[in-house]
């Protein structure tokens, strides 16, 4: 058996790369058709053909088109999960929520540069947000991701999330105040990361006072 050069590839790891950017690029031909022609109006057959690949091809790597358009939004999302997980167990919950979501979007370029380029992924976002049977699945997925944040919170706090309400209350308070900014943002006309991100640290920091506040007698 001949000895492999030090520049020779395992023919696995170049199956897996090429894999790879055929995944990578079915994503970004589908976003960019999604946000310049519309979501209902872009076929699977015109997402494959911008990539030179036939309809099975697609298939091989994702169900349908809403799986395509949620790609980088996953990646997204376990990159919070991951920094929520990576908190220091002395921070208070909702600020452990609060310091994940500032580093995940601080952080959005290096989690997702290597499939989209940061605009496009805003550009979705928005896309998602005008799209009513996008907007349904969106919120179906943040439902699950509030039941998988609830029950990290309750293992940060050493609780039974069946037993004690406060990890899915905070979450669930949490979620809607993300959710609120989001929609807020989308309809504005800055759609820049920075923007968003200071949009949803401002409404962040309005959970305490709209909960305990009296609005009616306090001093502005």
């Amino acid at each position: 058996m001949a000895t492999p050069t030090p520049h020779s590839a395992p023919a696995g790891g170049l199956r897996e790369r090429k894999k790879q950017r055929t995944h990578d690029a079915l994503i970004r031909a589908a976003l960019e058709l999604f946000t310049k022609q519309g979501y209902e109006a872009t076929t699977v057959d015109e997402i494959a053909e911008a990539v030179d690949v036939s309809q099975r091809t697609f298939f091989r790597y994702f169900a349908n088109k809403e799986d395509v358009t949620f790609a980088v939004q996953e990646m997204v999302e376990a990159r919070f999960l991951d920094e929520l997980s990576a908190r220091p167990a002395t921070e208070a919950p909702l600020a452990a929520l609060r310091s994940a979501v500032t580093v995940a979007w601080d952080d959005i370029g290096s989690a997702i540069a290597s499939v989209i380029p940061v605009e496009l992924y805003m550009r979705t976002y928005r896309m998602i947000e005008s799209t009513p049977a996008l907007v349904a699945v969106h919120l179906r997925r943040s439902i699950e991701l509030e039941a998988q944040l609830a029950r990290l919170i309750a293992r940060r706090e050493r609780l039974d999330v069946d037993a004690d309400p406060r990890p899915r209350v905070l979450v669930a308070a949490f979620s809607g105040v993300m959710r609120a900014a989001g929609q807020v943002w989308s309809e504005g006309e800055d759609h820049t990361v920075s923007s968003i991100r200071e949009l949803t640290m401002s409404y962040l920091d309005h959970i305490g006072p709209a909960i305990e506040d009296d609005w009616r007698t306090r001093t502005r």
